[in-house]
C-alpha cells in the first residue's frame, strides 16, 4: 500500500501543473486573439468600404482652372513638361498611410465645359449638335491598345488643328473613323486612331466615363432634347492650344488611393491626411507646389466617416463581450488556485508550523506556478500571433503576459490569504459559517459599489457611440451583485429545510440538505464565474438573436414574402402555372398594383388588388398585416368596397369613401381595417381591396390580358431558388423581362459586409468561450468535492444503502449549486437586457449602410427567451452529467478501493 500511493502521490500534482498550463494557455491565446481578431476585421471592413466602390470615389483629384493661373505664361503653365514636374512634386507631398497607386494615377489639361461640333454628318437624336471634351491626358499609350491609326501628335504652337484618338465604342456611337475632321467652335480636331482600354475598370477610365465611350445626355428645360456627349483624347503636349477655346480648360492630378497596405488603424489618421489636403495645411503645401488657386478633392474622407461611425456602432457591443469573458478567465483561474490551494492545504498548513514565512511561502508558489504559466502564457500569445491574422502585435504582448501573471500569482495570493496566521483545520460550511466583520465590510463595499455604477448606467447608453467602460462591464456588475445576494440568502433556505428534513424517515432528503450546508464557504467563486458567464452569454445570445431577427425582418419587408416576381407589363399565365410547382411553394399570389396621384398632393398611393383568400394567407405566412378574408368581402350592389389601408393613408384621407381611379375603371373604397404593413407594399402608403369585388364591378376590362397582374408573391419554406429561377426563365419572353427578388439572397446581402461579419463572429466566438470557461467552472466546482461524495457513498453501501439511493443522492447534492447559479444567471441576464436594451443600438451591427441613432428603423435589444434559459438548462444538465458519471464509476468500483486506512478525503 505505501509504495503503491508513493508511486501515485507524485500525478495529481503533474496532472494539476498540466491543467494550468492548459487553462493559462487558452486564457492567453482568447486574450491575445480577441483585440488581434477585433484589428482584423475592422481592417477587412476599412478595406471593402474603399473597395466596394466605384473608382472615382476613391480617388484625389487636385485641379487649377485657368482664372487661377495669373502669374508667367499661362502656355508655359499649361505645357507638358510643368505639368509632369509638378506631378512629381505632388507625388511626393502624400505621406503614409495616404498611399496611391502610381500606374493608375494621371494628370493632364481638359476642358470643363462642353465644345459643339457643328459637323452636319455627326448623330443628332434631337436635333442638337453633340457636345465633345478635350481631354489633352499623359499616359495614353501606356493604358490604351491601338486598334487602328495611331497615337495623337502634338500640333505646333499656335496650330488651329490638332490630332486625337476616340475610343472604338466612341467611334461606333459617333460614326467617326481615322481621318475624320470635327470643327469645335474655330478649332479643328483630326482622329488620328480608335483604341481601346487595357483595364477599363481601373481609375485611369473609370473615373471620368467620357474618356470611355460617348453617352446620350438630355438638355435643361422642357421639353428636354437628347443628344450626344463624348471625349476626345489628344497628346498631351496640346494642353497649351486648349487655352484658346470656350471649354474653360483646367490642369488636373488625379490619384485613386492605394486601399492595398490600409488597416482600421490607419483609417482615422487616413482621414485626418484627406482633411489637410482639402482644407488644412497640406493644402497650403500643395498649393505651393501646383498654384495658389490649386483644389483638392476626394470622397474617400466621406467613406472613411461612414466606417467610422459604423465600427464606434459596433465596439460598445464587442467590449460587453470582452469585459464578460474577461471577468469570468480571470475568475476561474482563481478558482484552479483555490482548488490547489484547498489540495496542499496540509503540506502548507505544516510548513508554516516549522517557522515558514509568509513571503517565502508565496515566493515558493510563484516559482511552480510560473515554471508553468509564464511558458504557456508565452505559448498562448504566440499562437494568436500565428493562427489569428492581424497587425496588433501591442496587445499580444500586454495580454499574453498578463494571464500568464495572473496565472502565476493567483495561488501564493490564495495561499498568503488562507495561511495569514497558523490556525486548526475547521470546517467551513456555507449553512452554518459565519462571514468575518472584515470579510463583511468587503463585501458590502463591493456591493455598494456595483449598485452605484449599475444606477449611474440609467443615464447613459451605448448610443452614444464608443466604448463606455461602465456601461460595457454592466453584466459583470449585475452578476457581481447578483452572485453575493446569492451567497448571503442561500444559508437561509437550507437551514431552515434542514430542520424538517431531519426528523423525516427518509435519507436521502436530510443528506442532500445536509451535504449541500456543508459546501465550502468559498464557493462564491464558482457562483460567480456562473452568473457573470450566464449574464454575458444571455446578453450576447439576445444580441445575435436580435440581428438576425432585424436581418430577417428587413429582408421580408424589402421583397414583401419568400420570393417576388414582378415586371412592368402582366406576367404569363404559363408562369404562373410553373412557378406554383417548384418545390417549397406553398402559395403563388398573383397581383395587381396601381401607383394613384393623391389629391393632397403627397407621396403616391399603391393600390393593391389581390384575391382576399390567397392574399390572407399570405399576410398570416409572412406576419406582414394579417387579416380576415372576410374584412375585403363584396358589400354587393353599388357600395363602396371595403378596404385594408395603412395608418398614414387614415391619418391623410380618414375613414370616408374614397374614389380611385386605375386602368380598368373607377373604385369607391372605403377604409376598414387599419395595418402597418402589408406583403404587396411592406410600410408605404397603400390600399388593398378584394380581386372578386373589381371583376363584378368592371367585367370586361379586369379579365382583358393587357391588365393583368404584373407581380406574384410566393410563400413557402425551403424554395429551391435553381428550380425557381429557371421557371422564369423558361416561360419569360424576351420581350417583357422579369425581376426575381428572393428573400434569401437579400438576406445574405445584410450579412456581406465584412464589418459586420467580422463583429458577429467575433461575438459568437467570446460568447461560446464565455460557456466553455462557465463550463469548466462548474466542474471544477464539482469536482472539487468529487472526492468526499465518492467515499461518503462507499460508506453508506457499507451501511446498506441501495445503488439507485446512491445515485439519486449524487444527483440531488449536484442540483442546488447548479440551479442557484442557473437562477441567478437568468434573473441578472435578464435585468442586463432590460437596463441596457433601451441604450443598445444594433442598426450598424445588423444592417450595413444604415445608421440607427434614434431613426424609426432603429434595431434595439430585446430580451429573447431562448437566450435566457439554454445557457441556464445547459449549466444544470451538465451538473446531472457529472452527477449520473460519477454515480455509474463509483457503482464499479469496490468499496475496499475508497475506504482505504488513514485516507482524510
Amino acid at each position: 500500500m505505501t509504495a503503491r500511493n508513493g508511486r501515485d502521490r507524485p500525478r495529481p500534482a503533474r496532472a494539476a501543473a498540466l491543467a494550468l498550463g492548459a487553462l493559462v494557455l487558452v486564457t492567453a491565446f482568447l486574450a491575445a486573439a480577441f483585440p488581434r481578431g477585433v484589428a482584423a476585421y475592422e481592417t477587412r471592413g476599412v478595406r471593402h468600404a474603399l473597395g466596394s466602390v466605384p473608382a472615382g470615389q476613391r480617388t484625389v483629384e487636385i485641379t487649377v482652372s485657368r482664372t487661377d493661373v495669373t502669374e508667367g505664361d499661362p502656355a508655359a503653365a499649361y505645357a507638358a513638361g510643368e505639368l509632369t514636374r509638378q506631378d512629381r512634386a505632388i507625388r511626393g507631398q502624400f505621406r503614409a498611410p495616404l498611399r496611391i497607386v502610381g500606374g493608375e494615377s494621371l494628370h493632364g489639361v481638359r476642358t470643363t465645359k462642353p465644345l459643339s461640333a457643328q459637323d452636319s454628318w455627326l448623330p443628332r437624336p434631337d436635333g442638337v449638335d453633340p457636345g465633345l471634351s478635350l481631354y489633352a491626358a499623359a499616359g495614353l499609350g501606356a493604358h490604351a491598345t491601338l486598334t487602328e491609326g495611331r497615337l495623337p501628335h502634338g500640333a505646333a504652337p499656335g496650330k488651329r488643328t490638332l490630332e486625337a484618338a476616340v475610343t472604338v465604342a466612341t467611334a461606333r456611337a459617333l460614326a467617326l473613323h481615322v481621318g475624320s475632321q470635327l470643327h469645335l467652335e474655330g478649332l479643328t480636331v483630326r482622329i488620328s486612331g480608335l483604341l481601346t482600354p487595357r483595364a477599363p475598370d481601373s481609375a485611369y477610365w473609370a473615373v471620368d466615363p467620357l474618356m470611355t465611350a460617348a453617352r446620350q445626355d438630355v438638355t435643361p428645360g422642357l421639353p428636354p432634347h437628347r443628344f450626344w456627349r463624348a471625349g476626345l483624347l489628344l497628346s498631351p503636349q496640346d494642353g497649351p492650344a486648349l487655352l484658346a477655346t470656350g471649354g474653360e480648360p483646367e490642369k488636373f492630378w488625379r490619384y485613386p488611393v492605394d486601399t492595398r497596405a490600409l488597416t482600421g488603424g490607419d483609417a482615422p489618421l487616413l482621414r485626418d491626411r484627406l482633411l489637410s489636403l482639402e482644407h488644412g495645411a497640406a493644402l497650403a503645401r500643395l498649393r505651393g507646389v501646383a498654384g495658389s488657386g490649386a483644389l483638392a478633392d476626394s470622397a474617400v474622407d466621406g467613406l472613411l466617416e461612414a466606417f467610422a461611425r459604423t465600427r464606434t456602432a459596433v465596439a460598445p457591443v464587442i467590449a460587453v463581450a470582452a469585459y464578460g469573458i474577461g471577468t469570468v478567465a480571470g475568475v476561474v483561474l482563481l478558482m484552479t488556485a483555490g482548488l490547489t490551494a484547498a489540495r496542499r492545504r496540509d503540506e502548507l498548513a505544516l510548513l508554516r508550523a516549522r517557522g515558514a514565512s509568509l513571503a517565502g511561502l508565496a515566493g515558493r508558489l510563484a516559482a511552480e506556478t510560473g515554471v508553468v504559466a509564464l511558458p504557456a502564457a508565452a505559448a498562448g500569445g504566440g499562437l494568436a500571433l500565428l493562427l489569428v491574422p492581424g497587425e496588433a502585435v501591442l496587445p499580444v504582448l500586454l495580454a499574453a503576459p498578463g494571464a500568464g501573471l495572473l496565472g502565476t500569482l493567483a495561488l501564493p495570493l490564495r495561499a498568503a490569504a488562507a495561511h495569514r496566521r497558523p490556525c486548526p483545520a475547521e470546517r467551513a460550511d456555507a449553512a452554518g459559517a459565519r462571514p468575518s466583520r472584515r470579510r463583511m465590510v468587503a463585501e458590502l463595499t463591493v456591493l455598494v459599489l456595483a449598485v452605484g455604477a449599475v444606477l449611474a448606467l440609467r443615464g447613459r447608453s451605448m448610443a452614444t457611440g464608443g466604448v463606455d467602460a461602465l456601461v460595457s462591464i454592466a453584466p459583470v456588475l449585475i452578476g457581481v451583485i447578483a452572485a453575493l445576494v446569492l451567497m448571503r440568502l442561500w444559508p437561509l433556505p437550507l437551514r431552515l429545510a434542514a430542520r424538517p428534513a431531519a426528523r423525516t424517515a427518509g435519507l436521502t432528503g436530510f443528506l442532500t440538505l445536509a451535504r449541500a450546508g456543508r459546501a465550502p464557504a468559498t464557493a462564491g467563486l464558482p457562483l460567480l464565474a456562473l452568473v457573470v458567464a450566464l449574464t454575458t452569454a444571455s446578453f450576447g445570445g439576445s444580441v445575435l438573436a436580435g440581428v438576425a431577427a432585424a436581418r430577417d425582418h428587413a429582408a421580408l419587408t424589402a421583397v414583401g414574402a419568400e420570393a417576388r416576381i414582378s415586371a412592368g407589363k402582366p406576367l404569363p399565365e404559363e408562369l404562373r402555372r410553373a412557378v406554383g410547382k417548384v418545390p417549397g411553394v406553398v402559395d403563388a399570389v398573383p397581383l395587381r398594383i396601381d401607383v394613384q396621384a393623391a389629391d393632397d398632393n403627397g407621396p403616391p398611393l399603391y393600390l393593391v388588388i389581390a384575391d382576399a383568400e390567397a392574399y390572407s394567407r399570405l399576410s398570416r405566412a409572412t406576419g406582414l398585416g394579417a387579416f380576415a378574408a372576410q374584412e375585403l368581402a363584396d358589400p354587393g350592389g353599388d357600395r363602396p368596397l371595403p378596404a385594408l389601408v395603412s395608418p398614414r393613408f387614415l391619418t391623410r384621407f380618414g375613414r370616408a369613401p374614397m374614389a380611385l381611379q386605375p386602368e380598368f375603371g373607377q373604385l369607391v373604397i372605403r377604409p376598414r381595417t387599419v395595418r402597418a404593413d402589408t406583403p404587396a407594399q411592406p410600410g408605404g402608403d397603400f390600399v388593398v381591396i378584394d380581386a372578386g369585388s373589381v371583376a363584378r364591378r368592371h367585367p370586361d376590362t379586369y379579365r382583358d390580358p393587357a391588365t393583368g397582374p404584373s407581380t406574384l408573391l410566393l410563400s413557402g419554406r425551403s424554395l429551391d431558388t435553381g428550380a425557381l429561377r429557371s421557371a422564369v426563365r423558361a416561360h419569360t419572353p424576351a420581350s417583357a423581362p422579369v425581376r426575381l427578388a428572393l428573400r434569401s439572397a437579400v438576406r445574405a446581402e445584410f450579412a456581406d459586409s465584412p464589418l459586420q461579419q467580422g463583429a458577429v463572429r467575433l461575438y459568437t466566438a467570446a460568447v461560446a468561450a464565455g460557456a466553455g470557461f462557465a463550463l469548466l467552472a462548474l466542474l471544477l466546482s464539482l469536482l472539487q468535492a468529487a472526492p468526499q461524495r465518492t467515499q461518503l457513498l462507499a460508506r453508506l453501501r457499507t451501511m446498506g444503502l441501495p445503488r439507485a439511493q446512491g445515485q439519486r443522492l449524487l444527483i440531488l447534492e449536484a442540483l442546488p449549486q447548479a440551479l442557484l447559479a442557473a437562477l441567478g444567471g437568468a434573473l441578472a441576464g435578464a435585468v442586463t437586457i432590460r437596463l441596457l436594451g433601451p441604450g443598445t443600438d444594433l442598426t450598424a451591427l445588423a444592417l450595413p449602410g444604415t445608421s440607427g441613432g434614434g431613426a424609426p428603423g432603429t434595431v434595439r435589444l430585446h430580451t429573447d427567451p431562448a437566450s435566457l434559459l439554454l445557457p441556464s438548462a445547459g449549466v444544470v444538465a451538465l451538473a446531472l452529467a457529472v452527477a449520473l458519471a460519477q454515480a455509474w464509476l463509483s457503482g464499479r468500483r469496490r468499496e475496499s478501493t475508497e475506504l482505504r486506512a488513514g485516507d482524510t478525503r
